[in-house]
């Protein structure tokens, strides 16, 4: 005669395991709501941070006397019909800046186009570069 053993207390033994096959499916798709959540948020990530809206590189400089350099960039942006402002400088031997120019990008036909400005010098130029770009134009370079 076989004889089921009694019920253990729950109090003292706490409550009896799930089956194995139970355990295997609560893992698994715990591992797949966090792959997900994982995805979600990776293409947020890539949506807020996928890059500028506007990007400028120097094209060229030449100093033209010892206290102004002439400066060409080239911008790109995403949305050429939206104005942008880029801010050129001046370096001298050391290193130093020694002349900053703010110059606003017209809207354009074109998603890349080339500017070129003069940067006053204090001191001795050395080379001219370009510290950025960006599309909030501040008041006063847009023309009234």
């Amino acid at each position: 005669m076989t004889e089921t053993p009694p019920p253990l207390p729950h109090e003292r033994y706490g409550r009896t395991r799930l089956p194995a096959t139970t355990r295997r499916r609560v893992a698994f798709a715990l591992g797949v709501l966090v792959l997900a959540a994982g995805l979600v948020l990776a293409l947020i990530a890539y949506q807020r941070f996928e890059g500028n809206d506007v990007e400028g590189t120097i094209a060229a400089y030449q100093v033209t006397d010892d206290h102004t350099v002439s400066v060409t960039i080239s911008v790109t942006r995403k949305d050429p019909s939206r104005p942008v402002h880029c801010i050129v400088r001046v370096r001298s031997h050391d290193g130093d800046e020694t002349g900053r120019r703010e110059i606003l990008v017209p809207p354009s036909q074109a998603a890349t186009v080339q500017v070129t400005t003069f940067v006053k010098s204090y001191k001795r130029p050395f080379v001219g570069d370009i510290y950025g770009c960006g599309t909030d134009v501040p008041g006063y370079l847009v023309a009234p």
